[in-house]
């Protein structure tokens, strides 16, 4: 069975309404033809629809159409339930624009259009009301072709046969008259580019190439008519039923949910699409759900069919589910996008003397739940209930639905502006909760998003490191709350959230405690980061008189806007632009007071933009983050069975796990330093082989890793080296200063060894295999045998450890008999330490590195530092032994006076004298 669904969409008053009951009519669906002036239309099944004539809740019916069964969705056409309308869209596979000939193209008509781009849904149009007097099809058109898409084509006498395209003269009155049939062939295959190379190849246009055209929504097919009298409605449907395609659903469940309703008696419905597979009774929507499907309904108007079974392309509602939301998918399904149209006005709810405000607010729960752009915010500190809702009109409908539901007659406050924060940097956010017998650490990689893409989570967690389920319960964390900003406590958008690192404990970890990590890590990161406050803006077109033109353009100077150059259009001049909501949110009234009624302002809401007045704003919220303890942004940790409260700024040096993001950003700069010595090596090259640079002053050639590096652009340069040395001592004797102890009267020189402790010790067999018993015992041979080298040199040894993995550890600086041993940091190891040193004390002093890492001897070539491999350095260790044995034996006489051996003739006559007994006085 073939199946698809369209949506009946169109700004207040353009007939959408009429329109659908014209196609179910025209379908053998209905007998007779309601009407809204009539309060009888067969979509409208709720009291406050019929009573005050507009669409407030989407409705569906299905009707065949040849051989396929379609599914048709009437959503609200006012701008305040445009909520309601952008979550049908989910689910659409076409969408059916219905324009009012009389009106012509309106503000809500161009924010539909956009809305349909963004969610990539083909589109029919259907100008309605051509029967009315003053209308004109061709100014029609050619502003929906200028406003909308170049794309928009009259369909008028267009067919669809099974292989070719034809043109015929149409009957309806309101079509095109004396067309040329290939004029219109033309101006299709002008729509797209496969479609004019096939028209120009062959003179023809085929069916499938223009249903193509249409599904990828290059070409939309426009239709004239009058829905109340039925005209142009049979050729509508028949042109819907030749050119719309069923799509391909996969064999795997999947299923998409649009919207949550309850019906008369109270049971909770999740309405769905099911994209892919069956739905039966007693299923599960998800692996992970213990919940059973009780009953699926096939709703067409107020009335249902109950079903056994699901398939592909229907549209149901499901009961027995209390744990969904509008926008979640289940299976296959593929992801929601996230709603462009919501609240920019909040209202404080005002409750009738006695009532309980927490009642209350369980209650406008419930109508959230069903209207998830409502958003119900509860403000602890003044104790009341704030609604953000998109207008008036959706004010006096909520008023009645309180009233009908619950029995209370609630009223609004003033309305305010609905003000959000984000992020400009990356950080990352971490939380740690561990009172007593809890335990739980999040870090929370959070980037700023691109505007009007709200909340994006993610996560790049090792499972090795936090298991999946831990995993997925700091995601629903996430997903759960609304987090608030810094500067005026408003809710934060556009900005991706990835958990990149966390812990648990086997026993202490509970659930609870991932709660308080997540919320505190995010907040962290907020304080980390820095606020950007934003404000909602319109895009505005204003029509005014050319007489008013000045008085338009100050106002609009005077509101902080943004427009183009005016446009004159015979007596009226056209402005276009953006706007803060702040300020031209009550500009309506006056656009009419000094037009005389004759100029015209549409509104719609174009997004979020930077706060024209953030000081303003957050001055006057006076709210304090620090003062917020509902959002708290430090950490609790845990020390001698205590907890106790670290503040957000302090927080990561109390951190349990190892920054992700902070060794990334150390693994950039590696790279990017390793890049920077590489370029340098090459340049080097390209001295050597240009004869610039002598081969031999080179201090690489006995690395192999860094002459592949210098070879792979370059080739291997030739050198002379002597044929009595291999090339390491030829090096060494180039770089290295001679092996000799200082005289008596000489002045040591300003000269500095630099030792990567573990990295010689891992290098060196015989402390490798000491390291293996006790790396302790490996630590201090190692620092021993930089005494003795010390001792001998007259040089500052300097021997740096890393550290980086000690929780708090702080850089520690000690004195080890005559050199200097370093510790380094938390986060900081023994490379950066030396690559830090290096850079401050390389071009100024002689310098000499150990180390085997081949990063870290690019950038200390690059600082003009001397290198010595592992290998190069136990070799020279091992000749400053043999120099000091050497030096050792010329001073070594018998063992009894052994101590005499550097002693002068006075001294040595007077310490004779002490070991024979006798007294003698000191000279």
């Amino acid at each position: 069975m073939k199946r698809f669904v369209i949506g009946i969409l169109a700004h207040v008053d353009a007939g959408k309404t009429t329109m659908s009951e014209a196609i179910l009519y025209e379908t053998g669906k209905l007998k007779k033809m309601g009407r809204v002036d009539n309060r009888d239309a067969f979509l409208d099944t709720f009291a406050l629809e019929r009573a005050r004539g507009i669409t407030i809740f989407s409705k569906q019916a299905v009707f065949p159409l040849g051989d396929t069964f379609v599914t048709l969705l009437d959503t609200p056409g006012h701008v305040d339930f445009s909520a309601e309308m952008e979550r049908t869209l989910q689910v659409l596979d076409y969408a059916v624009l219905i324009v009012s000939g009389a009106d012509g193209v309106q503000g809500h008509t161009e924010t539909l259009w956009r809305l349909l781009r963004r969610y990539r849904i083909p589109v029919f149009l259907f100008v309605n009301k051509m029967d009315q007097k003053g209308t004109d099809r061709d100014a029609v058109l050619a502003s929906l072709k200028e406003r909308l898409d170049h794309g928009i084509v009259d369909f008028s006498g267009v067919i669809g046969n099974e292989d070719v395209l034809t043109f015929s003269a149409s009957a309806e009155p309101f079509a095109a008259v004396c067309r040329d049939p290939e004029e219109t062939a033309e101006e299709i295959a002008t729509c797209d580019e496969e479609l004019l190379e096939a028209y120009l190849a062959d003179g023809i246009l085929k069916t499938e190439d223009v249903r193509n055209a249409i599904q990828n929504r290059k070409l939309f097919p426009c239709f004239f008519g009058s829905a109340l009298k039925l005209s142009g409605v049979r050729e509508f449907l028949t042109a819907l039923g030749e050119f719309a395609s069923c799509p391909d659903y996969t064999k795997d469940f999947g299923a998409k949910v649009f919207k949550i309703s309850r019906d008369e008696t109270g049971v909770r419905m999740t309405h769905l699409k099911i994209t892919g597979g069956n739905l039966k009774i007693r299923d599960s929507l998800s692996l992970d759900s213990d919940e059973k499907i009780n009953q699926i309904r096939l709703y067409s108007g107020s009335k249902f069919e109950a079903l056994k079974e699901a398939e592909p392309g229907m549209v149901v509602a499901v009961t027995g589910i209390s744990d969904t939301k509008p926008g979640q998918v289940f299976g296959t399904a593929s992801d929601s996008v996230l709603p462009l149209l919501e609240p920019v006005l909040t209202y404080r709810i005002l409750l009738p003397f006695g009532t309980d405000s927490h009642t209350m607010l369980k209650n406008m729960r419930i109508l959230e739940e069903e209207d998830p752009q409502l958003h119900i915010v509860w403000n602890e500190a003044l104790g009341e209930i704030q609604a953000q809702v998109m207008g008036d009109v959706q004010m006096e409908i909520l008023k009645s639905q309180v009233l009908d539901r619950f029995g209370v007659e609630i009223g609004f406050g003033e309305g305010n502006i609905v003000y959000k924060e984000t992020i400009t940097k990356t950080v990352e956010g971490v939380g740690h909760f561990e009172p007593l017998r809890h335990y739980a650490e999040v870090h929370l990689l959070m980037e700023p998003g691109e505007p009007g893409t709200g909340l994006v989570f993610d996560t790049n967690c090792s499972e090795d490191m936090l298991d999946k389920n831990w995993q997925r319960l700091i995601l629903t964390h996430l997903e759960e709350k609304r987090f608030r900003g810094i500067l005026t406590g408003s809710e934060i958008t556009d900005m991706k959230i990835t958990l990149s690192a966390g812990r648990a404990h086997q026993k202490h970890t509970e659930g609870g405690d991932f709660r308080q990590a997540t919320y505190r890590a995010v907040r962290q990161g907020l304080c980390e980061a820095g606020c950007v406050l934003l404000e909602p803006y319109y895009a505005f077109r204003l029509e005014v008189p050319s007489e008013n033109l000045g008085r338009a353009m100050a106002d609009l100077d005077r509101m902080q806007c943004e427009f183009s150059a005016p446009e004159q259009d015979g007596s009226m001049a056209l402005l276009t632009g953006t706007a803060p909501v702040s300020t031209m949110r009550n500009y309506q009234r006056d656009v009419i007071s000094y037009t005389k009624g004759r100029g015209r302002l549409t509104l719609s809401l174009s997004g979020y933009e930077p706060c024209h007045n953030a000081e303003e704003v957050i001055a006057a919220s006076g709210y304090d983050f620090d003062s917020d303890l509902q959002d708290p942004a430090g950490s609790v940790f845990c020390s001698h069975g205590a907890g106790f409260v670290v503040p957000w700024d302090e927080v990561k040096q109390y951190m349990h796990v190892e920054s992700p993001l902070a060794k990334q950003l150390a693994k950039e700069q590696q790279e990017r330093e390793l890049k920077e010595a590489n370029e340098r090596l090459q340049a080097m090259a390209a001295d050597v082989a240009a004869g610039k640079v002598p081969t031999s002053s080179l201090s690489f050639y006995d690395d192999k890793e860094l002459q592949t590096i210098f070879t792979r652009t370059y080739g291997e340069p030739k050198r002379k080296l002597a044929s009595d040395y291999d090339s390491r001592t030829v090096i060494r004797a180039k770089n290295a200063s001679p092996i000799k102890p200082l005289k008596e009267k000489d002045e040591p020189e300003d000269e500095y060894l630099l030792v990567d402790g573990y990295n010689i010790i891992f290098a060196w067999e015989e402390l490798s295999d000491l390291a293996a018993v006790s790396i302790d015992a490996a630590r201090y041979k190692l620092m021993d045998i930089l005494s003795n080298y010390q001792g001998f040199r007259k040089i500052c040894v300097i021997v740096v450890f890393d550290a980086y993995k000690v929780p708090g550890g702080v850089e520690k600086v000690q004195k080890y008999h005559n050199i200097n041993v370093v510790y380094t940091k938390e986060a900081e190891t023994a490379d950066q330490y030396i690559e830090k040193v290096a850079i401050r004390i390389g071009r100024r002093y002689r310098t000499t590195v150990a180390t085997s890492d081949g990063v870290i001897q690019l950038i200390i070539r690059s600082q003009g530092c001397i290198l010595w491999s592992a290998r190069d350095f136990r070799e020279e260790i091992e000749r400053v032994g043999k120099l000091i044995s050497e030096e050792k034996g010329k001073h070594t006489g018998n063992a009894k006076n052994y101590l005499f051996a550097h002693a002068d003739e006075e001294t040595q006559k007077y310490l004779e004298a002490v070991r024979l007994g006798k007294n003698p006085e000191m000279p």
